[in-house]
């Protein structure tokens, strides 16, 4: 499993790791909670860490707030979890910025993306919201969609009509092998964007080497 290790000195990226998803088991390990698995997948591999490990900071109905400790941060990062269903997903996002006092430039989202297939992951800057109504609930609480998107792919179902379906079921057996690739890909991109400047971590993570 690939490693977080940073060089010291100043904290470059963002502070604020936001993962969407819907609260519940009836959600969990669906398409759409790909946030959910993402972070996840980070608090599991700091396990494995010298030095690394995360804490729970807050636990509400709204949301959880983790703290992530890593020995080569000289500060601590979050990682936040909205538990208000997806639509309503800005109102925690926003909660937790204020509170530890971050623009929206320090705000990561990680999120499913349905233009991407299963196993891809690509870094956005700001920009559109492609219909994704946690996004969009983001924005408007934040009053800006300038904040990065970690975009985690979940593919498209053959029946387009079938859409709001598709993202509400679980992985299939067959597709447990590209999920796994996928949260590696995401960890590896968040040690990326930690030590890179903008647009080299962008030509690092989205380039087809990458993924």
């Amino acid at each position: 499993m690939p490693a977080l290790n940073k060089p010291s000195g100043q904290m470059t990226g963002p502070r604020l790791i936001t993962g969407l998803g819907n609260p519940g088991n009836r959600y969990s390990n669906t398409r759409h909670n790909m946030g959910f698995l993402v972070l996840d997948h980070v608090m599991n591999a700091s396990r494995a860490e010298p030095g690394e490990h995360v804490r729970c900071l807050d636990e509400k109905n709204e949301f959880i707030l983790w703290e992530w400790i890593r020995p080569d941060d000289p500060d601590a990062r979050y990682l936040l979890k909205p538990m208000t269903y997806m639509n309503r997903s800005g109102k925690a996002v926003a909660h937790a910025a204020s509170r530890l006092n971050l623009r929206e430039d320090k705000i990561l989202v990680v999120h499913d993306e349905v233009d991407l297939p299963l196993g891809r992951v690509k870094l956005k800057f700001g920009g559109g919201l492609a219909g994704h109504n946690g996004l969009r609930s983001i924005a408007e609480q934040l009053g800006t969609r300038d904040f990065a998107r970690l975009r985690i792919g979940i593919g498209r179902p053959e029946d387009q009509s079938s859409l709001s379906e598709y993202v509400l079921h679980k992985f299939t057996p067959g597709e447990q092998k590209s999920l796994q690739e996928a949260l590696d890909k995401s960890l590896s991109a968040l040690s990326i964007i930690f030590t890179q400047e903008e647009q080299l971590a962008l030509q690092r993570i989205n380039s087809p080497s990458g993924n």
